[in-house]
């Protein structure tokens, strides 16, 4: 999945980019929860997945 699938995808979870790393971007929930999606072009599924369950969100459709 591209990433900026993902970040779409987050925004439209109502989740948000708290800050900028060298190599990571730290995203909060609404509910306070916290996870970092690197900074790749293309980001994996598996890790999608595990983006998703840290902020408590569902994953993407077209996740396989």
């Amino acid at each position: 999945m591209k990433r900026r699938d993902l970040e779409r995808h987050l925004r439209s979870s109502n989740c948000e980019k708290k800050r900028e790393g060298a190599k990571h971007t730290q995203w909060t929930a609404p509910e306070g929860a916290t996870t970092s999606v690197p900074r790749h072009a293309e980001i994996g599924p598996g890790l999608v997945r595990k983006i998703c369950r840290d902020l408590g969100i569902e994953p993407p459709a077209n996740v396989a």
